[in-house]
């Protein structure tokens, strides 16, 4: 149990999934690389930093937004900063724990009705079974084409190929009897 907790604990935080926590790791690792970057003699370059990274969302977890608020905290006690000027940190996150897309709250105002959901699956279950019948159909019709059609196919293959052969025996027979007639024509006539 407590190797799972270390796994969970980051910064002082404990996560509820080692995905969070990772998430989290990570933080601590941009957050180390701007500490040793950081210039803290420019209060511009730090304001610079703390708005670039609000803008690009790099801190999410509360490990990210406590570094963003001791850099805040800085940039407002500087006289020459105007507090009015310096940007509020954003959450992403609501507190009853979901994570939201956008930041606008009007977009988790709206959402789809349950009925819309249902009246969808409809439409595809129908959609569903409309190609379903279509498809066994168009089976249906090509195995009706194959059988009666003349051309030899896995179906009727055999039949084609004796009717084949029977009316080749036929015709030779009938040329046999044509030449016998005129045999006996040409043996009379002599």
């Amino acid at each position: 149990m407590d190797a799972e907790k270390n796994k969970l604990a980051v910064g002082g935080f404990l996560f509820f999934t080692e995905k969070d926590a990772g998430l989290a790791r990570a933080e601590e690792q941009r957050i180390a690389y701007l500490e040793e970057r950081i210039d803290y003699s420019s209060p511009e370059s730090i304001r610079y930093i703390y708005e670039k990274t609000i803008h690009e969302r790099l801190f999410r977890t509360p490990v990210g937004l406590r570094y963003l608020e001791r850099l805040r905290g800085f940039l407002l006690s500087r006289p020459e900063i105007d507090p009015a000027t310096v940007m509020e940190i954003p959450l992403y996150v609501t507190f009853d724990g979901e994570l939201r897309e956008h930041t606008s709250p009007a977009r988790s105002r709206v959402a789809p009705s349950k009925k819309r959901d249902r009246d969808k699956e409809k439409e595809r279950f129908t959609l569903s079974v409309i190609l379903n019948v279509m498809l066994a159909l168009a089976i249906v019709a090509m195995f009706v084409i194959s059988f009666v059609s003349d051309q030899p196919n896995i179906l009727n293959y055999e039949r084609a190929i004796t009717d084949k052969y029977a009316s080749w025996e036929q015709e030779l027979n009938q040329r046999e009897q044509t030449i016998r007639d005129k045999e006996r024509e040409l043996k009379l006539n002599e």
